[in-house]
């Protein structure tokens, strides 16, 4: 069981710092999409991603199916949302204020995804 605990650590950590770094990044991309970045910026927070998914994956395989009791699905679709929104964000939205939502929108669903997480509840923060 002390596996389990280091790796949801690594995952919450990793969580931590994916979005603190897509707070970083996003803003200055939102605005100008083209310009430059520090190198660490651009090879961070994929780095991050990378540690966050593994520990994903392992902590799901780890509680198996039943383990998830139905809030899984729902995190992921959170996370998706994330994702897509995100990306919206920092490289395909065509204007400054669909960049503007996109970001907000992906800072929501990663709120709805940890929220997910948190209470072990398909409702999140939405909870009656």
């Amino acid at each position: 069981m002390t596996s389990y605990v280091l790796i949801r650590s690594v995952h919450m950590l990793s969580a931590g710092l994916s979005i603190a770094l897509f707070c970083i990044r996003a803003p200055r991309l939102v605005r100008a999409p083209g310009a430059p970045r520090p190198a660490w910026l651009r090879v961070l927070p994929h780095a991050v991603d990378t540690v966050l998914l593994v520990s994903a994956l392992w902590l799901a395989y780890a509680l198996g199916w039943s383990g998830t009791r139905g809030w899984l699905p729902a995190k992921l679709g959170g996370v998706v949302a994330y994702i897509a929104l995100g990306s919206v964000a920092v490289k395909r939205g065509p204007t400054l204020s669909v960049r503007r939502a996109a970001f907000i929108g992906a800072l929501l669903a990663f709120a709805y995804a940890a929220s997910v997480a948190l209470s072990k509840s398909p409702y999140g923060f939405l909870s009656p």
